[in-house]
Order: structure tokens, then sequence, then C-alpha cells
């Protein structure tokens, strides 16, 4: 496992977008529902922990009661040469779609590719690589 590995609280959503990050970066998703941690603050199919692993990695959660869901300011996932540019060319594709391009996945003055696209979670990724 990485060193550092988000975990993301979302608002009621967990599973969605966990599918949705499984189904652009590919890799293997593994849930569990409140019922089965035996939680009780929370709807039974809430999910309590999900883990997406594989080229991206992310841990991700149903916010809890008395838990933010995810709202990130101030920061972005990076994934510079995180894979061949092809497929960090359709992983921002992929992100982008119901999302927003914040700045389009473009040849740079000094020679490498690099954009930023908000997906449609809310989370900035930064996503380039060298030419």
């Amino acid at each position: 496992m990485p060193g550092l590995v988000p975990y993301l609280f979302f608002p009621g959503n967990a599973g969605e977008a966990l599918t949705f990050y499984r189904d652009v970066f590919g890799g293997e998703l593994t849930t569990f529902t409140y019922a089965q941690f035996s939680r009780v603050d929370g709807p039974d199919d809430a999910i309590a922990h999900g883990m997406l692993t594989g080229a991206v990695q992310l841990f991700a959660a149903d916010a809890g009661p008395d838990e933010d869901a995810v709202h990130i300011v101030g920061a972005s996932f990076s994934l510079l040469g995180a894979a061949e540019p092809a497929k960090l060319t359709r992983w921002f594709d992929a992100l982008a779609e119901d999302g927003t391009v914040a700045d389009p996945l473009q040849k740079r003055p000094w020679g490498d590719y690099d954009g930023q696209v908000v997906d449609r979670y809310g989370i900035r990724w930064l996503i380039g690589f060298e030419d």
C-alpha cells in the first residue's frame, strides 16, 4: 500500500462515487455497509468503509451524522506520471464527464502535459505526463 491514500467522506453517495472511480481507474472495489459494521447511526445500506485498490487507491465512506462530507478547498489529487500518457488522457476525459475542466490537458511551454479537472463529486485532479 502506498504511504498516502485519500479517505473521502461522501454525503450519502459513497457507493456511487466509488463505483464511478472504479469505472474511471479500474481496480478492485470492496465495500462494507453500516449494517455489516453494526453501525446504527445511519441507513443499513450506507457505506461504512469502501476501498478501491489498483493503479489509483481511494478509501471512502458515507459521512455519519457528526462527520462533514467532502469539500476540499485549496488542494488537488495529483496523478502526474502515474500511468502511460494515453491512460492518463482517458482518466482526465472520464473525470471531466459531468464535471468541470478547470484547466485543459495541454502541452506546456516546458514540454510536458498537464491539466486540472473537478469531477462530478467536487474532487480536483491534476493529471499530467512528460512528453
